[in-house]
């Protein structure tokens, strides 16, 4: 339960992402993969690369998945950005 709880609170903080501009590595897609392998990294981090079970999941645990959600999303917005400098910004479809 506390997995689910990480992904939840992951998955609740990309969608703040649509006030960015979309520069993300992968675009939306690589900003939720971003949001959802932080929450589960962060989370794992906290509780000793324990998964709390349902009995061991409270309201908090949600909590430990916010640094590393924001962190997974900052990480793939700088390399688009990065990638973006690179290369110069695509042309946009016809």
């Amino acid at each position: 339960m506390g997995m689910l709880a990480w992904v939840m609170m992951g998955l609740a903080l990309w969608h703040f992402t649509i006030w960015l501009p979309d520069r993300s590595w992968g675009g939306i897609i690589g900003a939720l993969l971003g949001a959802l392998a932080g929450a589960i990294v962060c989370g794992l981090i906290v509780n000793g690369f324990h998964i709390p079970g349902t009995h061991s999941t409270h309201l908090l645990t949600a909590l430990d998945a916010v640094p590393g959600a924001l962190i997974g999303m900052a990480l793939v917005f700088a390399e688009g950005v990065r990638r973006e400098r690179a290369h110069g910004p695509s042309a946009p479809a016809a």
